[in-house]
């Protein structure tokens, strides 16, 4: 495990200059606020029984690849739409030899949800992508019913105002899936060590989808949902 992370970090170290895929550039800052950041989703994950991880937005491949190294029984399709980080993301695999459990899709989630034939992830991740009520709308119609989003969130991020991103998410959840669930954590426990404090603010956005189907106009384009937000 420690060695496929760390193959996967000196890549994204050697590809960054040229398509800037984070901007930590220090590895020891890389190992907590990615790689460790990331492997918080773990005990969801497990606790859930997961077999197939969908990674929404991946980026650089966080949460995506650290987690289906960590659970070897797991299955992930890295969802990346950005053409040259989705190329760098194969590279990853293929470097990795994780070819036979993870698959990169470039594409949007948008056209995931309506394609015929495509995996169905039991749980979707997603981290730095989007505001939380725009993950609801985009993940929830990618999983079977109970089915779940984690999300990774900062504490700015979890107003509980009327126009904070807590409220427009419950708002998206019960016009999407009713009688879904939503729940938020902590990423990691008060008292973790001080090896990890850039965390301390950091949570998981736990979602979970209804027992009903979802309409087939879920989730909308891009342009609808700026000019109707949550």
């Amino acid at each position: 495990m420690r060695a496929t992370i760390d193959d996967h970090v000196r890549l994204l170290l050697a590809w960054n200059s040229a398509i800037n895929l984070t901007a930590i550039r220090d590895p020891a800052a890389i190992a907590i606020r990615h790689v460790v950041d990331s492997l918080t989703g773990l005990r969801v994950l497990r606790e859930m029984r997961v077999t197939r991880i969908l990674d929404l937005g991946s980026g650089a491949g966080f949460p995506g690849l650290p987690l289906v190294v960590a659970l070897p029984w797991a299955r992930a399709l890295l969802v990346e739409s950005v053409g040259k980080k989705a190329r760098f993301l194969e590279t990853v695999v293929a470097a990795t030899g994780l070819g036979d459990l993870v698959r990169v899709e470039a594409a949007r989630a948008e056209d995931l949800a309506r394609r015929g034939g495509v995996p169905r992830g039991s749980a979707v991740v997603a981290r730095a992508v989007a505001p939380l009520a725009d993950l609801i709308e985009l993940a929830l119609p990618l999983v079977g019913s109970g089915g779940r989003l984690i999300a990774w969130k900062g504490a700015s991020a979890l107003d509980e105002g009327p126009t904070g991103e807590i409220a427009s998410a419950r708002r998206a959840l019960d016009a999407i899936s009713p009688g879904g669930g939503m729940s938020v954590e902590a990423a990691i426990p008060k008292d973790a060590g001080e090896s990890v404090r850039d965390l301390r603010d950091h949570y998981l956005v736990v979602v979970t989808r209804g027992p009903g189907p979802i309409a087939d106009h879920w989730p909308r384009d891009p342009a609808v949902r700026r000019r109707h937000p949550w």
